[in-house]
């Protein structure tokens, strides 16, 4: 259950600053879907503004990184930091951006490739090799 409300459309037309993102949302993903990640935002709409000008700077404008492997990243740090809830919407935007089955099954592997050597090297506290070590 939600810690905050999650507005309605009626509530989101009825505020313009709301309305503003809920608009830009709607055109920038060719969707009339707004998720419920955006609809708790809205509570704050200073920070639901600024969370959408930054998510919309990295992880819909054309950038370095193709966008589904910005996807792929962002479903990794969620999976990071246990967030059920960005798992799912970027395993779906993923999807989206033509995740096939077998590109989610080697992302599960590196996934838990990585989880279990991380947990390794952090018990073991190997030190880093000094060839890893970037120099200024």
């Amino acid at each position: 259950m939600a810690t905050v409300r999650l507005w309605s459309d009626d509530e989101a037309e009825a505020d313009p600053a709301v309305k503003a993102v809920f608009d830009d949302l709607r055109a920038t993903r060719k969707s009339d879907f707004v998720n419920n990640f955006w609809r708790g935002l809205a509570n704050d709409p200073v920070a639901l503004k600024r969370t959408w000008e930054s998510l919309k700077a990295i992880m819909v404008q054309p950038g370095a990184l193709d966008p589904l492997t910005c996807e792929l990243i962002y479903m990794a740090v969620s999976a990071t930091n246990t967030c059920t809830y960005c798992i799912h919407s970027h395993t779906a935007a993923a999807r989206q951006k033509g995740m096939t089955d077998a590109q989610y099954a080697h992302f599960l592997q590196i996934v838990g490739m990585a989880a279990q050597t991380n947990a390794l090297v952090t018990a073991m506290q190997i030190p880093v090799d000094e060839a890893f070590q970037v120099s200024g």
